[in-house]
């Protein structure tokens, strides 16, 4: 019996896919060590809301920081994307807002020779994909670089492995028709231009960039109907499974790429689309990662999630609830609560969308407690934090949900204000595109449960909706502006000025806890070039004194020149230093930590514990980070600048906020 064969015979779980993508890479010859899943809640180097990226935990180490556990590394990292067109996108059966990514890693370590060949066997001698069924492609060339002809001949070689001639199309539209003539078909590899197959984190100096090689599964099946069809379009028929990037490029001076030193492979796969794959499903949703809600909201509904196999009605309300919820339970076990701001505005959007689609469903009872506790049984295998926080998490989305069921019984308040205040026999609307969306964006009320309400007719229906359209577009753009302006790029900034606030946030962290509150804890930051941002645990504001006299405790220890220096030390040791960590972080065997201080540059970069306690005194700072920090606090004052608070507010119940700068 082959390996496929008798693969098919005994489906993998997720949870064997999981154990075996650990199990392939830690093994010889890659022995690759396992970096721990970080809270979706970036508190550190962050311009995000959450974690959208495989890479973000790996960011200061790409440009040849090292990392504690060395230059091969794996990991899986739980992941979300929040943007309103990647919202409204969810309903078809293979998008999802919270995802988790595979991850493999080589930071200055093999390249493409090595990495090609490994990430095809993984799929087809590991995952048990055909290999017949799988097509790449790769960066055509410009004037920046050329065309990647290096990945082109490794991915020949490594088809030959299995009996495919993987031949270079001359263009991507040459796919084969259908599945039986894939098991032929010549054409294996196709060129994209930078749009498609280049990665860069920004296009300033000293960013990293290089060529990307994605992989693409032949799924059979046309969701979508296009003039025409490549692997890498819109159809759903090639399901992308995985992304290497091959960072070997760095801008100079004068914005040209040049050859990078360190040389790095980061691996990305979607652990969902895998799955689905795997466990031969055209509906992510049908794995066994969401079926064990789709089947609890089947019977808190008493609906059915399909009609003999397909979609009907309320198929994409099962499918929003499914992922809403997931992504609701997940922000919940990582610290957040619902707020009108930041992660809170996002967690709170998520459970009124599940509210919303449960009402479509029928669903009059209070229900997202219930598929919380699915996400919890589901997933706590490899998250053992959600059964942690189970009894937050159920009575802060049981809260939540009763919060807005309210709201939309003033939503309902406000709609028959409406229709008592306008003349029902005359040519006007009883509600306009304007109303409907105000209705929607101040009381969660969706369009269709408005024209239902006021049980509109066809014609005015189709007017109201163009008219909401345009206002929902509207709001759309503006909410990309702000988030382009507020939130840039999906990696941390490592310019000089953010590098520089990102070490003042050091400081006035431990500034806080010497003046205000030995107890203080950081609670989440964002950090950008213009400014940085903490949020902290204390229940009352800060007085004008304190305001000032930490202040002045943070420009002293910047003008006493104190160095700041990186070490690695065992985990144990570092907490028993009372180094400053990370809410809601794991952290590895071996880590990072920065300390600032007074005559530390003798010090040894990997010290015992003995070492650190011994000079306790001489330290101002020390937390577990990742970096990028300066080399000495010095370097804040350049250009004669000084650090200051420019605000400081409440951030929720018992948290508060301080908004600072160096001026």
């Amino acid at each position: 019996m082959s390996f496929l064969t008798s693969y098919k015979a005994n489906m993998k779980s997720s949870r064997q896919i999981r154990e075996d993508f650990f199990k392939y890479w830690t093994e010889s010859p890659r022995n690759m060590k396992i970096v721990p899943n970080m809270s979706l809640v970036p508190n550190v180097d962050s311009t995000l809301l959450f974690v959208n990226s495989g890479m973000f935990p790996l960011a200061p180490y790409l440009g040849g920081q090292p990392h504690p556990l060395g230059k091969r590394l794996v990991d899986f990292q739980r992941c979300l994307r929040t943007n309103y067109d990647e919202m409204i996108e969810i309903g078809d059966n293979r998008h999802t807002l919270m995802f988790e990514m595979m991850g493999d890693w080589s930071l200055g370590d093999f390249f493409k020779e090595e990495q090609i060949p490994w990430i095809l066997e993984f799929w087809v001698e590991v995952c048990g994909l055909d290999p017949h069924r799988i097509y790449v492609t790769v960066f055509e060339g410009d004037d920046d670089a050329p065309m990647d002809m290096e990945a082109v001949e490794i991915w020949q070689k490594a088809f030959k492995k299995y009996g495919i001639d993987a031949q270079l199309a001359p263009d991507i539209t040459d796919i084969p028709a259908d599945l039986e003539a894939g098991k032929t078909h010549k054409y294996r590899i196709f060129k994209y231009p930078k749009k498609k197959n280049w990665w860069e984190r920004a296009h300033a100096k000293g960013e990293l960039g290089g060529p990307t090689s994605e992989m693409f599964y032949d799924r059979g099946v046309i969701d979508v109907v296009q003039d025409k069809y490549h692997v890498n379009d819109d159809s759903g028929r090639f399901i992308e499974i995985g992304n290497n990037v091959f960072m070997q490029y760095k801008l100079d001076e004068n914005l040209k790429w040049q050859p990078l030193e360190q040389k790095n492979i980061d691996f990305g796969g979607g652990f969902e689309r895998v799955v689905m794959l795997v466990q031969d499903k055209n509906d992510i949703f049908e794995t066994d990662i969401y079926m064990p809600i789709i089947e609890q909201i089947q019977g808190l509904s008493g609906k059915e999630y399909k009609t003999n196999g397909k979609d009907n009605e309320f198929t994409a309300s099962f499918r929003v609830i499914a992922d809403h919820a997931r992504a609701a339970t997940f922000i919940l076990a990582d610290g957040v609560s619902p707020s009108n701001k930041d992660q809170g505005y996002i967690l709170r959007r998520f459970i009124r969308r599940l509210v919303r689609f449960g009402k479509k469903l029928g669903i009059e009872q209070d229900f997202t407690a219930n598929i919380a506790q699915v996400v919890i049984e589901n997933m706590s295998y490899a998250y053992p934090h959600l059964a942690e926080n189970r009894d937050d998490i159920l009575q802060k989305i049981t809260k939540e949900e009763k919060i807005f069921k309210q709201t939309l019984d003033k939503g309902l308040r406000h709609l028959q204000k409406l229709v008592q205040d306008k003349d029902l026999r005359t040519e006007n609307l009883v509600i306009d595109g304007k109303e409907a969306f105000y209705l929607y964006e101040t009381y969660g009320f969706p369009l269709e449960l408005t024209l239902d309400e006021l049980k509109i007719n066809e014609d005015d229906a189709e007017k109201i909706t163009a008219d909401f359209k345009k206002e929902e577009e509207a709001h759309r753009a503006a909410s990309r502006a702000g988030a382009e302006q507020k939130f840039k790029g999906g990696l941390a900034d490592a310019s000089v000025e953010t590098t520089k606030l990102h070490t003042a946030h050091h400081l006035l962290l431990a500034a806080l806890q010497k003046i205000v509150d030995p107890t203080i804890k950081q609670k989440g930051s964002n950090i950008t070039a213009e400014r940085l941002r903490i949020d902290f645990n204390l229940n009352r504001s800060l007085t004008e004194q304190e305001k000032t006299q930490v202040e002045e405790l943070v420009n002293k220890k910047i003008n006493e020149n104190l160095d700041v220096l990186r070490l690695e030390m065992k985990r144990e040791d570092a907490e028993q230093t009372g180094a400053q960590m990370e809410f809601g972080a794991k952290y590895p065997d071996i880590v990072s930590v920065y300390v600032m201080g007074n005559d530390l540059k003798d010090l040894n970069l990997k010290p015992s514990l003995e070492e650190v306690m011994n000079i306790k005194d001489r330290i101002f700072s020390i937390e577990f980070c990742g970096g990028p920090h300066v080399n000495n606090t010095s370097e804040l004052s350049e250009g004669g600048k000084t650090f200051k608070i420019v605000k400081e507010e409440s951030s929720g119940s018992g948290v508060r906020r301080i908004k600072a700068s160096l001026i």
